[in-house]
């Protein structure tokens, strides 16, 4: 049998069966935590502000090593995984892709969302949990969304194909990682604008070159899209010209309590 298919009959007898129960799971979670922070030039506490493409490629050696005896590493080899930070999800904690290489082989990327990590954990934010598990602060929560994206990918490299809704998955995660659930409750840019009293279709005030202009808010993702009456704009459906201006939500306020539904080009 060639080398590869042992290692992924290795790695899928792992998948299936390991159970390092819930004592050992969480010693070496924190373990590895305790590591990122001493090591890390970016993650240098557990609600850091800054981190790096590195430290994901840090988790998942050190993820591994302790939970996959490196078998994930050794089936993927040198170039077989990147690992990408984006400041472009906004309701997905993470992701983990699949790129089919011109030779039939494969390569994969793990991404997880900053702004959703650093949406959270402020001060009268809702607490939040990820994979059913609470979280005290971001190290937590990027380590339980880690943990998920590396299941996502085990699941790839042994069968092919990975789905968090089916049992296989949420029986691996439950007995490697002690994960209760396959979604999270993190704090999003909508709701963090929901907690200021904005919402789409509210009227707001922000400041633009030494102005203070008002306009309503058509769209909120990293930025929110505020539409301001402008007789040069683009002709919106109800008839009027806007120009969209993209504004970082620290920057509104509402302007009356009147919401109105989102307009539709």
């Amino acid at each position: 049998m060639p080398v590869r298919d042992v290692k992924k009959q290795a790695l899928a007898h792992i998948l299936l069966t390991r159970d390092p129960g819930v004592t050992r799971i969480r010693k070496r979670t924190q373990s590895i935590g305790r590591r990122l922070l001493d090591t890390s030039t970016h993650i240098r506490e557990p609600n850091f502000t800054a981190i790096d493409p590195g430290d994901l490629s840090f988790l998942f050696a050190a993820y591994d090593a302790r939970f996959m005896d490196g078998i994930c590493g050794q089936l993927l080899g040198p170039d077989g995984v990147t690992f990408r930070l984006s400041s472009r999800m906004t309701r997905a904690g993470g992701k983990t892709t699949r790129f089919r290489r011109p030779d039939g082989g494969a390569r994969y990327e793990i991404a997880v969302a900053t702004s959703i990590l650093f949406d959270g954990f402020g001060a009268g934010d809702p607490n939040v949990t990820v994979c059913g598990l609470p979280c005290r602060h971001r190290l937590e929560a990027l380590q339980r969304l880690f943990e998920h994206e590396l299941v996502h990918l085990a699941e790839w490299l042994c069968w092919d194909e990975s789905h968090c809704a089916r049992s296989r998955f949420q029986d691996i995660a439950s007995r490697l990682f002690l994960h209760r659930a396959h979604t999270h409750e993190l704090i999003t840019r909508t709701e963090r604008a929901a907690s200021l009293g904005i919402t789409v279709g509210s009227r707001v005030t922000f400041p633009y070159r030494g102005q203070l202009l008002q306009g309503r808010v058509n769209r909120i993702t990293k930025r929110a899209t505020v539409l301001v009456e402008d007789p040069e704009g683009e002709r919106w459906s109800d008839g009027r010209r806007y120009v969209r201006y993209y504004v970082p939500l620290a920057q509104l306020r509402p302007s009356d309590p009147v919401v109105v539904s989102e307009q539709e080009r």
